[in-house]
Formats: structure tokens, sequence, C-alpha cells
């Protein structure tokens, strides 16, 4: 999974944001239109799209959209090795 695609992925998640905005370093908090709802928008694409449920503890955790992005790669590649 490339981050370029991940964060076009996250942006997609937004209705009056734009992508443009978004970067790895992108501190995901900070933007005005960010929700509970679009929280959970997030939680849903990620487990549609990369197969990783998110909890929303790691959402918490999470600073950056970057730091989202290596949970969830993080994840996959865990996936990989126990087949």
């Amino acid at each position: 999974m490339e981050i370029k695609q991940f964060i076009a992925d996250f942006a997609a998640q937004f209705d009056d944001t734009d992508p443009e905005e978004f970067k790895a370093e992108t501190k995901f908090r900070e933007i005005e239109e960010w929700s509970s709802l679009i929280a959970l928008s997030v939680i849903a694409m990620t487990d549609e799209e990369y197969s990783v449920v998110l909890k929303g503890e790691d959402i918490r955790n999470a600073q950056t959209v970057q730091d989202l992005y290596l949970i969830v790669n993080s994840r996959i590649q865990i996936d990989k090795l126990n087949g």
C-alpha cells in the first residue's frame, strides 16, 4: 500500500475539505470538518479498502494522516505474515 493512495482514500471521507489540503503530516483532528462521523467513515474505509479494522483508540492515538497510515500498513504486513 502506498501512502499517496491512503491519503487520497482518507481525503475522500471529507465533503467540504479540498483533497489538496491532505498531506502525510496533516494533523487531521485540526481540520475544521473533522468529526466523530468522519472518524467512523475512516474506520469503514480502512475495513473496506484495506481489510484492516481500526479502533477508536487507534484514531485517538494518531496525530497525523501518516500515523494512521502506519497503523493500517503494519496490520496489513502482520496479516501477510500470518497467511
